[in-house]
C-alpha cells in the first residue's frame, strides 16, 4: 500500500493551483490550460515516481538471486503429465504410440543415410569392379532414405512430416486440458485472491504459459530426446566401425558443448525472468490505463499516460537486450566448439585414408555423419534454450496452478437439500479474519438468526463488515470460528453451487459482461425464455427503457456495461435476480444509484419480489429498512444493536444518532431544494 503521508503534497499542489487560478478569459485561456496541464502532469509524474519507490523499497531480491528453473523439475513434469497421455482415450493413445514409433524409425535412417552413401563413393572408386546393377540399388536405396529424412536434419522428411500430422491431435489435446483447468482453477479461488489480482498479469501469463507447454512437449519429445539419441548412437557407431579415437573425438566435443550451453544458459536465464517482468509491467499498465478510460480523461492525463506507457515499453526492451546479446555470445561459443571438433575428426580421417587404412568412402561416411549430427546439435543449444524459456514462461502460470483454496471444499459435501419454499438463515459465533493487501477485515462474535420470509437489514458505518457477512453467506470465504446454517444445514458441508443455486445477490457494484443487455439478464438463468426476461425486466422497472433503445433487447452494453448509467446497470442486476427466482435475496445497496423516483419504484418491485422469500439488505438509507423485521447495526465487526426500527430509536444509541443525522441532512436538502424554486418562480 501506498503511504498517504507521501501523497499529500500532491494533492494539496494540485488543489492549490485550481483554487487560486483566475478565471480563464478568451485571452488567457490557451496558457492557463496549458499551465494547469503541465502542473497536472508534474504532480502526477511525481506521484508515479513516488509509488515506483515504494515498490521497489518492497520488493524481493534481485532476479539474479533467484533459483534455477529446473529447481521443482518434477513437480513441474507432475504437473503436465496428465495432459500429455490422453487417459481414456484410445485413439490419441494409439497416435502417441505411433509418434513414439516414428522417432525410432527416424533414428535408423539417420545412421542407415551415411552408410549408403559411402557404399556409393565406394562401388564408383572401385570402377569396373562394382556392377551397374548393385549402383543401381544402392542409389536407390539411398534416395529412399534420404526422402524419408529430408533434408539431411530430420525436419522436412515424410517420416517427420507424418509425426509432426500425427501429433496435432495430441497437442489440440494438452493445450484444451490446460487452459480448461486453469481457467476452472481460477474461477474455484477465493474472492480475496481475485481482489487483490492484476488481471494484465494474469492473462499475460496465462496466454504464455499455455503457448510455452505445446512449445515444451515438442521440444523435449521430437527434438531433444532424438538428438540424445543420435549422439549416443554415433559414438557407439563410431567406437566400433572406426577406433576410440573418434568415439573419443565425438565425446568431447559433446560434452563441451553441452557443458557451455547448459552453463550459459542458466547465467542468462535472470534476463528472460527481467525481461518477462518488465513485459507483464508494460501489459499491466496498458490495461489499467485503457480500464480507466474516464478518469485519463477528467485528469487530461493522456500525455502522462503515454509517458508511463513508453517508459515500461523501454525498460523492456532493455531487458530484451541483455537477453539477445547473451544469446549471441552462447551462438558463438557453441560454433568454435563445433568447429574444433569437426576439424579434428576430419583432419584424423583424412590422416588415415591417406595412410591407406581406410578407404575413400570411410571419409565420406565420417563428414557425412558428424555433420549430419552436427546439424540438430545446432538446434540442441537452441532447443535447450527455448525449453529453459518455456519453463520460465510457465512458472507464473504453474503458480496460478498451484495457488490454494481458501474455501475448503471436499469430496463429501451433499447438495443443499430443498427442506421447505422458505428459507432460515442462522449465524453462529463467527470469527472471521481476512487480510486484503494490508488491510484486515475482522468480524466477532456475530450471532444472529434470520426467520424464513423475514427480512433482517444490517447498517452501520463503512468497513464495519457488512458486506463481509454476505459474503461468508455466499461462502466467498470461510470463517475461522463458528458457522452458518441454512435450514439447519451447515453450509460449509454442502457444495458450494447448490448453495448459490438458492441465493440471490444484487451487489453494490454492478459489472456486466460485453454482450446484449437480453443475454445479461438471461445471464442468471441461461435457459430462460424471451417472455420470462421480459418480465423480469418489467418487474426491475427497466423494461420500457430498454425498448427505447435502437436494438432494444439486443442492443450491446459495452465493456464492463459502461454504455449504460449506474441506475441502468443495478436494475439489470435487479432483473437478473428477479429471474433467478432464489429463495434467499441478498441485496446490497440495491438502489443506491437510483433517483428518489426510480428507487420508490424499485423498492416496491423489491418489496414484491422479497414477498414470502428471506432477505438480508445491506443498507446507508435508512428510510429504505424501516419495515425490516429486524435490524442489525454492525460496529467494528460485531453487532452492537439489534431490533425493530421503533425499539432502536427508542434505545437512543448508534441506530438513533444515525437516523437524525440522516434526517437533518434530508431536511437540509428538501429547504434547499424550497428555497430555489422560490427563487426560480
Amino acid at each position: 500500500m501506498v503511504n498517504r503521508n507521501l501523497l499529500l503534497p500532491v494533492y494539496c499542489r494540485v488543489y492549490f493551483v485550481h483554487s487560486k487560478s483566475p478565471p480563464i478569459g478568451p485571452k488567457t485561456s490557451q496558457l492557463e490550460n496549458k499551465c494547469h496541464k503541465h502542473i497536472l502532469c508534474k504532480s502526477l509524474r511525481s506521484f508515479h515516481e513516488r509509488t515506483k519507490q515504494i515498490q521497489r523499497s518492497s520488493s524481493p531480491s534481485s532476479s539474479s538471486s533467484l533459483p534455477s528453473v529446473w529447481q521443482g523439475f518434477g513437480r513441474k513434469v507432475k504437473l503436465l503429465l496428465p495432459y500429455v497421455w490422453p487417459k481414456g482415450n484410445a485413439a490419441l493413445q494409439g497416435l502417441v504410440l505411433l509418434c513414439v514409433g516414428l522417432l525410432a524409425a527416424e533414428r535408423l535412417v539417420n545412421v542407415l543415410v551415411p552408410v549408403y552413401s559411402k557404399n556409393i563413393v565406394n562401388e564408383l572408386s572401385a570402377g569396373g569392379e562394382s556392377s551397374w546393377t548393385s549402383l543401381i540399388a544402392t542409389v536407390c536405396i539411398y534416395t529412399l532414405l534420404k526422402f524419408l529424412q529430408g533434408g539431411g536434419a530430420g525436419t522436412s522428411g515424410f517420416i517427420s512430416n507424418l509425426r509432426q500430422f500425427m501429433w496435432i491431435k495430441v497437442q489440440q489435446f494438452t493445450s484444451r486440458g490446460v487452459q480448461v483447468c486453469l481457467f476452472s482453477h481460477l474461477h474455484g479461488l477465493s474472492l480475496r485472491w481475485h481482489l487483490e489480482r492484476r488481471t494484465g498479469d494474469v492473462l499475460r501469463s496465462v496466454d504464455r504459459g499455455t503457448s510455452s507447454i505445446n512449445n515444451l512437449l515438442s521440444y523435449i519429445l521430437f527434438s531433444i530426446l532424438p538428438t540424445i539419441c543420435d549422439i549416443i548412437i554415433a559414438i557407439i557407431y563410431f567406437v566400433s566401425y572406426f577406433n576410440i579415437w573418434f568415439g573419443l573425438i565425438v565425446f568431447t566435443c559433446m560434452v563441451l558443448y553441452l557443458t557451455c550451453t547448459i552453463l550459459i544458459t542458466e547465467w542468462r536465464t535472470k534476463y528472460r525472468r527481467e525481461m518477462n517482468n518488465q513485459d507483464n509491467n508494460a501489459k499491466s499498465r496498458a490495461v489499467d490505463s485503457l480500464l480507466n478510460f474516464e478518469t485519463v480523461k477528467y485528469y487530461c492525463a493522456e500525455d502522462y499516460e503515454v509517458r508511463c506507457f513508453e517508459e515500461a515499453i523501454l525498460k523492456y526492451q532493455h531487458c530484451e537486450w541483455k537477453s539477445s546479446a547473451s544469446l549471441a555470445l552462447l551462438n558463438q561459443s557453441q560454433n568454435i566448439i563445433i568447429g574444433s571438433g569437426l576439424l579434428a575428426g576430419s583432419l584424423l580421417c583424412a590422416y588415415l585414408v591417406y595412410e591407406g587404412q581406410f578407404q575413400v568412402g570411410d571419409y565420406v561416411l565420417f563428414g557425412t555423419y558428424i555433420i549430419q549430427l552436427y546439424t540438430p546439435l545446432n538446434w540442441f543449444g537452441t532447443y535447450y534454450r527455448l525449453i529453459q524459456s518455456a519453463f520460465v514462461d510457465m512458472e507464473n502460470m504453474l503458480t496460478l496452478l498451484t495457488e490454494q483454496k481458501e474455501v475448503r471444499v471436499t469430496k463429501h459435501n451433499n447438495r443443499l437439500e430443498k427442506v421447505s419454499t422458505v428459507y432460515s438463515v442462522d449465524f453462529l459465533n463467527h470469527f472471521f479474519q481476512i487480510f486484503i493487501g494490508k488491510h484486515i477485515g475482522i468480524l466477532r462474535d456475530v450471532s444472529f438468526t434470520v426467520e424464513a420470509g423475514q427480512t433482517v437489514a444490517l447498517v452501520g458505518p463503512s468497513g464495519s463488515g457488512k458486506s463481509s457477512i454476505l459474503r461468508l453467506l455466499f461462502r466467498f470465504y470461510d470463517p475461522q470460528s463458528g458457522s452458518i446454517r441454512i435450514d439447519g444445514q451447515d453450509i460449509s458441508k454442502v457444495r458450494q453451487s447448490s448453495l448459490r443455486f438458492y441465493i440471490g445477490v444484487v451487489p453494490q457494484d454492478t459489472v456486466l459482461f460485453n454482450n446484449t443487455i437480453g443475454n445479461n439478464i438471461r445471464y442468471s438463468r441461461v435457459t430462460a425464455s424471451d417472455e420470462e426476461v421480459e418480465r423480469a425486466a418489467m418487474a426491475a422497472d427497466i423494461h420500457a427503457r430498454i425498448l427505447e433503445l435502437p436494438q432494444g433487447y439486443d442492443t450491446e452494453v459495452g465493456e464492463r456495461g459502461l454504455k449504460l448509467s449506474g441506475g441502468e446497470k443495478q436494475r439489470v442486476a435487479i432483473a437478473r435476480t428477479i429471474l433467478k427466482e432464489p429463495q434467499i435475496i441478498l441485496l446490497d445497496e440495491a438502489t443506491s444509484s437510483l433517483d428518489t423516483q426510480t428507487e420508490r419504484k424499485i423498492q416496491a418491485s423489491l418489496a414484491e419480489v422479497c414477498t414470502n422469500r428471506t432477505t438480508i439488505v445491506i443498507a446507508h438509507r435508512l428510510s429504505t429498512i424501516v419495515g425490516a423485521n429486524q435490524i442489525l447495526v454492525v460496529h467494528n465487526g460485531q453487532i452492537a444493536e439489534r431490533g425493530r426500527h421503533d425499539e432502536l430509536l427508542v434505545q437512543g444509541g448508534l441506530y438513533a444518532a444515525m437516523w437524525m443525522k440522516q434526517q437533518k441532512s434530508h431536511d437540509t436538502q428538501t429547504e434547499t431544494q424550497t428555497n430555489d424554486q422560490t427563487q426560480d418562480t
